[in-house]
């Protein structure tokens, strides 16, 4: 269950690594930077430890670097620069630790902003960087949300009593936060790519600050199911949708038992999505996780607010090694270096003081279920101040997130277009950009973007040039310079 030993896990929480050289270690692994991504070192340079202060890594550290950035070398797809910040906002401990990709003497029309999921930070997204900054034309912005990874910790407190106000008041906590980012930065319009809590969190940006959005991805989205148990009466039977599952499941076994069925499947027509990637079914039922109740003390725990990582950050030097049962079946897939990488960037953010964490209790009930599911809402997106948005669901074959929330809010989403277009004329039907689409990845669980990462990274591109050519411009990819 905890592989990681306890000399070695003890030497770990002793050592208390700095986030911002555990985050670094894990941007290492980018390709054409020579080991040598930029980081910024400020709220970075200390982490709880038997000899930092209680508020540690709390608000920025003024004596440290803010910004670095450099020009990764030996380019294919390049020159491109790469940037490391801390970008502050308003108020008292307010700023998002951003990490960004421009092509050097291009000007960028199109913006590819990403969000992570709860408790998780940019580095998670270290196998997409380098692909989806290959495009000519776009800037990618990868982000820390509030609270979370190496962004500020403010105090996170809700003043609402009403339950669904108390529920508008979190998510506001985190989407006010990207849209002043937003105006800081000067982006007009966007396309938000939003794993997990992140794509929860990316909807109800949408639904707050329309007309921002110029296509909205939800890989492996949290919060749009009505129940555990269905979806919807005429929807086939949903997988087990509980957050226990994230504990559970083990990558490399999920990537050898599809390679298995594919094998045998002999399926080679790979380019088509809609045909190819809209059944979720690929795998056989005996590779699913078993379905799970929900302890008494689990769901105690949720409704306190006691979150994972406060258990972690009580554990001491115990911790290291609790992080490491999820760590060694998460990243079991990888190679041991990248894999190290990553716990030891896990461990290094989970044991930082609580505070955007918090929020998931207002959020979620216990099991990982919407308060207030997205499926009552998601048809208001791209409906205020827009002709529509496209937007994606993506899952992973083996994804613990029921599928089948992404094909109910695709039907709400086309009934809500029909109901806007009934009586609109050729031109205002021609002017409507409202679509949606399910995409399944193969070999991959709840983490899309890093199981399947090569296939996940495709899919993205192709999504990318749609928005380029929605605007009436293409950006077809770069050849790579001959050496």
């Amino acid at each position: 269950m905890f592989p990681l030993g306890y000399r070695e896990g003890f030497s770990q929480w002793w050592a208390g690594l700095p986030a911002a050289v555990a985050e670094h270690k894990v941007l290492a692994h980018l390709p054409y930077l020579s080991h040598k991504p930029p980081t910024h070192m400020r709220t970075g340079s200390t982490a709880d430890s038997p000899n930092s202060p209680i508020d540690s890594l709390t608000a920025e550290d003024y004596s440290q670097q803010g910004e670095v950035a450099t020009n990764s070398l030996n380019d294919p797809y390049g020159p491109r620069r790469w940037r490391s910040s801390m970008v502050e906002l308003s108020g008292k401990n307010r700023a998002l630790n951003e990490f960004s990709v421009e092509r050097v003497g291009e000007d960028a029309n199109q913006h590819l902003v990403m969000l992570h999921g709860y408790g998780a930070g940019l580095g998670f997204f270290y196998k997409n960087f380098e692909a989806l900054s290959r495009l000519k034309g776009w800037q990618l912005y990868a982000l820390d949300m509030l609270g979370m990874g190496r962004s500020t910790r403010p105090s996170f407190k809700i003043k609402a009593k009403d339950k669904e106000e108390a529920i508008r008041e979190a998510e506001a906590w985190f989407v006010d936060a990207l849209e002043e980012w937003r105006v800081k930065r000067k982006i007009d319009r966007f396309t938000l790519l939003g794993h997990s809590m992140g794509g929860y969190m990316a909807v109800a940006y949408a639904l707050k600050y329309p007309g921002h959005l110029n296509k909205l991805i939800l890989a492996s989205p949290v919060g749009i199911p009505e129940d555990p148990y269905a979806v919807a009466a005429d929807m086939p039977e949903p997988s087990d949708s509980t957050l226990a599952n994230e504990f559970t499941q083990d990558q490399q076994q999920i990537a050898e038992s599809t390679n298995r069925l594919s094998n045998n499947n002999n399926n080679n027509n790979n380019n088509n999505y809609d045909q190819n990637r809209t059944v979720h079914n690929t795998a056989d039922e005996s590779d699913r996780p078993p379905r799970r109740s929900i302890p008494k003390w689990f769901a105690y725990l949720w409704d306190a607010n006691i979150s994972p990582f406060s258990i972690v950050r009580w554990s001491g030097p115990l911790g290291p090694r609790l992080v490491s049962g999820w760590t060694s079946r998460r990243f079991s897939h990888l190679p041991a270096d990248e894999a190290k990488a990553l716990h030891d960037y896990s461990y290094s953010i989970f044991r930082m003081r609580g505070s955007g964490e918090y929020a998931l209790a207002y959020i979620l009930a216990p099991g990982a279920f919407a308060r207030s599911p997205l499926i009552r809402r998601i048809q208001g997106v791209g409906r205020q101040r827009e002709n529509g948005i496209p937007i994606v669901f993506m899952y992973g074959d083996h994804d613990w997130m029921d599928v089948n929330g992404g094909y109910a809010s695709q039907a709400k989403l086309e009934e809500e277009k029909q109901r806007v277009l009934q009586n609109a004329t050729l031109e205002e039907r021609e002017a409507d950009n409202g679509s949606s689409k399910v995409i399944v990845i193969k070999n991959a669980g709840h983490h899309v973007y890093l199981d399947g990462w090569e296939e996940f990274n495709q899919v993205m591109l192709e999504e990318m040039e749609d928005v380029g050519r929605r605007a009436g411009r293409e950006h077809p990819l770069p050849p790579p310079s001959q050496p």
